[in-house]
């Protein structure tokens, strides 16, 4: 039978956990929510009795999750890890906000982003993320660790308490997720309201000319070129001038200018990133062809769609 005492640090937990507003809750948001409580022996103006020592430990905050997993407070989320939960009374939020609360530095891009900005009329049956590499992961958790607990950081690892750590997931409920992991992380903009993360406009036409294969495939990266690319013609090239590799500059100088007739001086600077006697590939993941583009240097290794 649970003691007043602790009915009451249940209760705040169960109180702060709603106003967390997520999709899910992850141990290590869990842990940082005990570990406060703790360190405040009150939730907002309310004393909490129980909590006399300065900082929680391990069997406390696994006492405190048996607690709420028993009295269906929280319950495992179905094709998570264990470390990830859903909470009782939270409506159904999308696969997307729910990966972007599981890892906090992934964000939507590919095919997911170019239908979220409107840019695809295709519904993608699977969930396109992007995200750092293990080591840079780490590296920014940490980060954000240090920014969270401050001077307690060092207390609350040597307690045993959750740590923020990437968790591995294939499929969210019945969506299946394609992972792709970057040494730089990429521009996405946090949209307002919602715990989600999506690639911005000039990096999505960007990531479409990386990796044709996550976008339809590169007859319909051109075809959402031929319609957008005039629309978005600013934040395009912004993006590939600023962040492009020179072959990402040829790629998109060629459909720009050679495919689509647009003449700017930012896609004609491009054109000094040519290489002549090369054997590039428009797409990268596709047979050389032997049409080429003279100017751009680039092999049109596109086999185009029958009428």
């Amino acid at each position: 039978m649970i003691s007043v005492k602790t009915m009451k640090l249940i209760k705040a937990l169960t109180l702060s956990l709603g106003e967390m507003g997520k999709p899910v809750v992850t141990q290590y948001q869990l842990g940082l929510l005990i570990h406060h409580l703790y360190r405040n022996k009150r939730y907002k103006s309310e004393a909490i009795p129980s909590l006399v020592k300065e900082c929680a430990e391990r069997h406390e905050f696994n006492h405190c999750l048996n607690q709420l997993l028993l009295q269906g407070i929280l319950a495992h989320y179905k094709g998570m890890p264990n470390s990830v939960y859903s909470l009782l009374g939270i409506d159904h939020y999308p696969a997307e906000e729910v990966a972007c609360t599981v890892d906090p530095f992934c964000y939507i891009s590919h095919l997911s982003a170019m239908a979220h900005h409107g840019l695809t009329n295709r519904q993608p049956s699977r969930l396109f993320l992007s995200s750092p590499d293990a080591s840079d992961w780490k590296s920014y958790a940490y980060k954000v660790m240090q920014k969270d607990l401050g001077d307690d950081l060092e207390s609350y690892i040597n307690n045993g308490l959750p740590t923020l750590s990437r968790a591995e997931f294939t499929k969210i409920g019945r969506m299946e997720v394609n992972r792709f992991t970057s040494k730089h992380l990429g521009a996405y903009k946090n949209i307002s309201g919602k715990s989600l993360r999506v690639s911005t406009v000039g990096r999505t036409f960007l990531d479409c000319l990386r990796s044709p294969q996550l976008c339809g495939g590169l007859n319909h990266v051109l075809e959402v070129f031929e319609e957008h690319a005039n629309t978005y013609l600013r934040l395009i090239t912004d993006e590939v001038d600023l962040h492009g590799a020179p072959i990402d500059k040829v790629r998109a100088g060629y459909i720009l200018q050679e495919r689509l007739g647009i003449e700017n001086e930012v896609i004609e600077g491009w054109v000094q990133f040519a290489q002549r006697g090369g054997s590039r590939k428009l797409d990268a993941t596709a047979e050389y062809a032997h049409k080429w583009s003279d100017k751009w240097c680039l092999s049109l290794n596109i086999y185009e769609r029958a009428a």
